[in-house]
């Protein structure tokens, strides 16, 4: 069999340059065409047309998010940024009557402590309920419920 069929022999694969659209630093055998055209003399990327306008870039914005750990609170004053003022702190905490408190003067009462002993839970901090506010600038922060 002959290879001389009548058929065109296929020219070379494209060459990386031209595959990429990298402009490759190195001496080429080869003639390179001029920028923007193939070998054969057409555009690579069709010219841009004159009322078309030139595609916007958007600029990207970046926004950093510190997420804080949530803080429980307990009887004790707890170190925390404060989420009304963003200051490093150490919480201010007071006491106030829960449902601990009147639990235990009812129970008390019931025992026969009528005569002014079933009123000691309300001097005893702790079966109080605890708010835990900013020292700065006075905003509640968080509560510890004991029921």
């Amino acid at each position: 069999m002959s290879a001389s069929s009548g058929a065109p022999i296929p020219s070379a694969p494209p060459s990386y340059e031209e595959a990429t659209g990298i402009p490759v630093n190195y001496p080429s055998p080869y003639p390179v065409p001029e920028p923007g055209l193939k070998p054969d003399g057409k555009f690579v990327n069709p010219p841009a047309y004159v009322g078309q306008p030139a595609p916007a870039s958007n600029p990207v914005t970046v926004q950093t998010v510190y997420v804080q750990q949530p803080v429980v609170f307990y009887d004790r004053p707890v170190q925390m940024c404060c989420p009304s003022c963003n200051q490093m702190i150490v919480t201010r905490v007071s006491y106030d009557s829960g449902a601990l408190t009147w639990l235990s003067c009812g129970g008390l009462c019931l025992l026969g402590c009528v005569a002014g002993c079933c009123l000691i839970p309300f001097c005893v901090d702790a079966l109080k309920d605890v708010d835990h506010t900013c020292p700065n600038c006075s905003a509640l922060v968080g509560s510890y419920k004991r029921l």
